[in-house]
């Protein structure tokens, strides 16, 4: 990945996007070549040296049962948008301006393990929806649904460990343009409804990204 230094990351901010994350993307090189499938994650900054990413793929998906050449990636995202040079104010200036992409993103790399174990899946699919229903006002648990129903579910997946090695996170935020443009663009971004891409603007615009912060 190409590292400005400006477009580097604290180590909290990295840690925020990978716990936070919805699904990313899991790429692995085998025999067959290039494999990839976007499945959600759980991040558990406590293993190992750099923290695991925990998810599960379904059992007849070929990706798990192909032996992964090296290390393994996963790309997280997090907002991204079209910034037009309209939004600057040294457009008007000078005119010396031109579009670009604002993007938050990390590769991370680490060793595949598969865990075909029912039981590891069952707590590792309890903890997602766990997660991801939360903000639910009616919440669904696995206990809702009949438990030869789940324990078929359950049968037809299996789990996926990446324990990682090394994490490359870019987040490309205006943080190279002058305050004025950088407040045009948050500007611009909310006048078009890219809220979020906005709140990452002004994030790093109240509190820069200082690498190992």
């Amino acid at each position: 990945m190409y590292l400005p230094a400006h477009f580097v990351p604290g180590d909290d901010a990295v840690a925020d996007l990978l716990t936070n994350n919805g699904a990313a993307d899991l790429i692995t090189s085998t025999q067959a070549g290039l494999v990839a499938t976007m499945l959600p994650f759980i991040f558990e900054p406590e293993v190992g040296e750099h923290g695991t990413l925990l998810g599960h793929l379904a059992r007849n998906n070929d990706q798990w049962q192909e032996p992964a050449f090296g290390e393994a990636l996963v790309i997280v995202r997090g907002p991204d948008s079209y910034v037009s040079p309209s939004w600057y104010p040294s457009k008007f200036e000078h005119g010396r301006v031109v579009p670009t992409w604002n993007y938050v993103t990390a590769h991370v790399y680490g060793e595949l393990i598969v865990h075909d174990d029912v039981e590891w899946v069952a707590g590792l699919v309890r903890r997602l929806t766990d997660l991801h229903e939360a903000a639910n006002p009616s919440p669904w648990s696995a206990d809702d649904a009949p438990s030869k129903f789940i324990a078929g579910q359950l049968r037809a997946i299996v789990g996926v460990e990446i324990r990682i090695t090394r994490v490359q996170a870019k987040f490309k935020l205006s943080q190279n343009r002058p305050a004025a443009d950088i407040d045009g663009v948050i500007a611009g971004l909310d006048a078009a409804g890219a809220h979020d891409a906005a709140a990452a603007v002004r994030a790093t615009r109240i509190q820069p990204n200082i690498p190992g912060s």
